[in-house]
């Protein structure tokens, strides 16, 4: 009988990055994205978020604060096209240039039918078509998540799902999941789902780690950037984007698919 000498034991999770002992966080796989907050990254495997596969995010209401947090990823990708298919609301595109985004590389895909959004979203994973990929859709089949995850692991597309809370407890492929809740004093985020050690605790992001600058000014000083109390409402994106087509026009936005 061969026995494994104990030196070697402990070096067991070195053999492979895919590979975590269950009392530590399991180390990233692939590529990552700066999650832009340091508490948060000390909680993701790999310390950003994970490029080339499904990461949910669980919302109350879409709409509510998905794109405050994802702000510095975002404005951290220098190329290629971000995508946003099938969102509740129209983006409201100056505030995006605010946030640093460049908005020239945005893509915003309304769908009219669920089915389309899906095709769009495979199409956009297998082709590498955009840096990443923000999708707002509810009912999905666990046979179209697996597609779509598998989809993303051929590329190198950051890839969010963006789901309500009823669905935490449905059995998901997403390798990385979190429930965010908005609260009075910030965003709090319950990781129910990621490779490695149970979140200890839920944690809270202020605002002050959320809201840039720019979203503190008075609404009649900010040009069209959404005031304070409309970021912290729950109802956020309801008065996204006032006048869409003029700030298309004026700052070039395409909001189609090209082809």
């Amino acid at each position: 009988m061969l026995t494994m000498p104990s030196s070697d034991l402990c070096d067991l999770e070195s053999i492979s990055p895919t590979l975590w002992r269950a009392s530590q966080l399991a180390r990233g796989v692939g590529e990552v994205v700066t999650s832009g907050h340091r508490a948060l990254a000390a909680e993701l495997p790999g310390g950003g978020w994970p490029k080339g596969g499904l990461t949910e995010l669980l919302m109350l209401e879409a709409g509510s604060a998905e794109l405050q947090l994802l702000r510095p990823a975002l404005a951290a990708l220098q190329t290629g096209r971000i995508a946003l298919l099938h969102p509740p609301y129209s983006p409201q595109i100056l505030a995006l240039g605010a946030w640093g985004i460049d908005i020239s590389r945005l893509l915003w895909l309304p769908c009219q039918r669920p089915q389309d959004a899906v095709w769009a979203a495979e199409q956009i994973l297998k082709n590498g078509a955009c840096s990443a990929l923000l999708f707002w859709q509810n009912e999905l089949k666990s046979e179209t998540l697996r597609r779509l995850h598998l989809a993303a692991q051929t590329g190198r597309t950051l890839f969010f799902l963006v789901r309500s809370w009823k669905y935490q407890d449905v059995p998901s492929p997403a390798p990385l999941r979190l429930k965010l809740n908005l609260l009075a004093h910030g965003l709090q985020i319950d990781i129910i789902k990621r490779r490695g050690t149970p979140q200890a605790f839920p944690l809270l992001l202020p605002w002050s780690e959320l809201v840039t600058p720019d979203f503190l000014l008075p609404y009649s000083k900010a040009q069209h950037v959404l005031p304070t109390a409309t970021i912290a409402n729950s109802n956020t994106s309801a008065d996204m984007d006032r006048d869409l087509l003029a700030a298309t026009r004026a700052r070039g936005f395409s909001g189609v698919l090209a082809g």
